[in-house]
């Protein structure tokens, strides 16, 4: 049975509103692949967590006060997703990554937020740090179809970039200034532990046959960053 390790980025989940018909449809693909797969998913604060982190900026809260709200955030969307998928997956959120894989043992998926709070991380690293617990591929679902020269939401002249090396991914997220509720697709201290670790990582938009495509290893549009 082979592990998988997404980072559910919290954009996808909870946008504005919760996102529906996207979490049914990511129910569905994750389903088609049980036989063949456990998935061991971590779920991004989205709005929520800029919410509260914008409310204690105003009130001079200090960076890890910061970061601790953006987790609080992750495992609050981590529980209702385990809610929402039911008896296939974990009742009750995981503290540490043992914990996950004992879980991972009776569940076709495990979900979790943040684990535990570290400096200049976000659930991004989380995820990082399980695929290389698990030795696995690591897959993110985030808002924009891969990576891209800058951000496609914001810039018309933003380019697509399908394939990229660890080195180049993290020189490139290693320009960015670390802050509390991020929008880049991919953490810092992901990046860092992707290109350390040789993870083969995957960057995927909200268009979800190409998941399923990752998973059946088939051509799909999205980035690969791998050596």
């Amino acid at each position: 049975m082979k592990k998988m390790v997404i980072s559910l980025g919290g954009s996808l989940i909870i946008p504005d509103k919760i996102n529906y018909q996207f979490l049914e449809k990511f129910k569905k693909v994750l389903r088609k692949h049980y036989k063949t797969h456990k998935f061991v998913v971590v779920c991004g604060g989205g709005s929520i967590a800029r919410k509260y982190i914008q409310a204690l900026k105003a009130e001079n809260k200090g960076k890890k006060e910061l970061s601790q709200a953006g987790m609080r955030a992750t495992r609050m969307n981590a529980l209702f997703i385990t809610q929402f998928f039911g008896k296939e997956a974990n009742s009750a959120l995981p503290k540490d990554m043992k914990e996950v894989s004992r879980m991972l043992e009776k569940n076709n998926v495990v979900f979790c937020g943040a684990l535990r709070y570290a400096s200049q991380e976000t659930s991004d690293g989380t995820a990082a740090k399980l695929a290389h617990f698990f030795k696995t591929d690591f897959i993110n679902l985030t808002n924009v179809p891969g990576l891209f020269t800058s951000n496609p939401l914001t810039s018309k002249n933003a380019k697509f970039i399908p394939r990229e090396s660890w080195k180049k991914f993290e020189s490139r997220a290693l320009k960015m200034k670390f802050k509390a509720g991020q929008h880049f697709v991919l953490d810092q201290e992901a990046a860092i532990l992707i290109k350390k670790h040789k993870i083969k990582t995957y960057i995927l938009g909200p268009n979800l046959s190409n998941l399923d495509k990752v998973l059946r290893g088939k051509p799909f549009i999205g980035t690969l960053i791998s050596g």
